[in-house]
């Protein structure tokens, strides 16, 4: 493990054309293109249209990066398109905002609120099972992003929101998440101005979900009922050093991050698991062997979750092997150095928790499916810092445990009754947007009992 300057390696990435740069590969094979750069180097420039860029690959570089979040803050051209559909939320904010957020949104996501939200989570699983019929084909990554859009909606929302309101916050986020991504690798900034029928479509959604969450948030502070739900959580928060709360506009920005946050990402993370069981019975075999001990015939519940041992490490190594967040940006806010390099102020500074994940050096047979290297007496090999699926540091994902917590029920009650079986002819590939998904995803529904 280097720990002088002079054990860095430094590197460029091949390639790269003018004006554009590596726009090309990152658009066309993001996925293959960064996997490729910890060949260069630990630490290895790109360039994102003009600007010049680092990809951190070595470790304890991202730990570096992510251990100082205000000399590397949230920023970089990815960040900067996103903030506009965001807003200045926790997950997009700056160092000295995000400070207080934080501060003031972490018990809304202490373990107890979440497992009374985990009621939620179950009636939307248990209500989206009901519909399925022996035999039935459908995209089970189409129905696992509507799965966790409804749950993250109940949970924030509780009795404020209506069946309708809950079909246009599937429907608009289902069109905001196909265009940010288009938006984020715009190698020049023009493409999101140009007055084509998709960017029309963005922005309607875009304005419709605004309006929806402004009104959703009037009538809870208006009200000041406290439903239970996490938004009444978050409107009743108080920081500890001045008794001050979040403003309307931050809660308004704060629930668009959740809703966000809360169903692209897990909604793929689940796609992937029931993609790679259908595709490793060996794997599925034994965790509906664990599943039938645990819950004997019992609903699924946050109290058996503990004892799901075996399911808990095959979805750790789906977080591994197709990790949702799959590349982040940082700012460098002051003069810096990484890997012996001197940053200017100012400088991107990208990670790939993807990269990391399949990179030989941190992981042996990288893309082999392998649950049980996640056994303690194995994770203990795990470099530090080689395994980001929630980030780290003070930025880390707050909803780590939501997001767990509602993929291992959905895992937990699905396979306790049903096997999804692949479809033959079918190709699966990565799909990375603005998350990793798994594109269309056909299944077909077999009842187990």
């Amino acid at each position: 493990m280097p720990s002088e300057s002079s054990s860095w390696r430094l590197g460029a990435a091949p390639g790269g054309l003018p004006l554009l740069g590596h726009a090309l590969p990152l658009r066309r094979h993001p996925l293959r293109f960064l996997a490729s750069l910890p060949e260069y180097g630990d630490l290895v420039q790109v360039r994102l249209g003009p600007h010049r860029a680092y990809l951190a690959c070595h470790p304890d570089l991202v730990q570096h990066v992510l251990a100082n979040p205000r000399v590397f803050d949230k920023g970089g051209p990815f960040f900067d398109k996103v903030r506009p559909l965001l807003g200045n939320g926790l997950g997009t904010s700056g160092w000295d905002a995000h400070r207080r957020q934080r501060r003031l949104m972490q018990p809304a996501f202490h373990r107890g609120h979440i497992d009374a939200y985990a009621d939620e989570m179950l009636h939307e699983i248990k209500a989206l099972t009901g519909l399925w019929q022996p035999g039935q084909v459908f995209d089970v990554g189409a129905a696992m992003q509507a799965l966790t859009t409804r749950a993250t909606a109940r949970t924030l929302f509780s009795a404020d929101i209506t069946e309708q309101d809950v079909a246009d916050i599937q429907r608009c986020l289902a069109v905001l998440f196909g265009g940010i991504y288009r938006r984020m690798t715009a190698p020049l900034g023009l493409w999101e101005k140009l007055p084509t029928p998709g960017n029309r479509q963005f922005r309607r959604a875009q304005t419709r979900l605004q309006e929806l969450i402004a009104r959703i948030v009037r009538d809870c502070v208006r009200t000041g009922a406290d439903q239970g739900d996490l938004l009444a959580s978050l409107a009743t928060a108080r920081h500890e050093s001045d008794d001050s709360a979040l403003t309307d506009r931050e809660l308004r920005d704060q629930v668009m991050t959740l809703l966000v946050a809360g169903t692209e990402p897990t909604g793929h993370a689940m796609a992937w698991a029931f993609h790679l069981l259908g595709t490793h019975p060996e794997v599925e075999t034994r965790l509906h062997a664990e599943i039938d001990s645990v819950l004997a015939g019992r609903p699924a519940s946050v109290r058996e979750l503990p004892r799901l041992e075996y399911t808990r490490r095959v979805f750790t190594e789906v977080l591994r092997l197709y990790p949702p967040g799959w590349m982040f940006t940082r700012t460098t806010t002051t003069e810096a150095e990484l890997a012996g390099h001197r940053l200017a102020p100012g400088t991107t500074i990208l990670y790939s928790p993807y990269a990391l994940h399949r990179n030989p050096r941190l992981f042996p047979l990288p893309d082999t499916f392998a649950p049980d290297r996640w056994l303690p007496h194995r994770a203990k090999d795990v470099p530090r810092g080689a395994m980001l699926p929630f980030g780290a540091g003070n930025r880390k994902c707050i909803g780590d445990h939501f997001g767990t917590t509602e993929a291992m029920l959905a895992i937990a009650t699905i396979s306790a009754h049903w096997r999804l079986r692949p479809v033959s002819g079918a190709t699966v590939r990565p799909r990375p947007e603005t998350t990793l998904g798994t594109g269309p995803l056909p299944m077909v529904a077999e009842p187990r009992r």
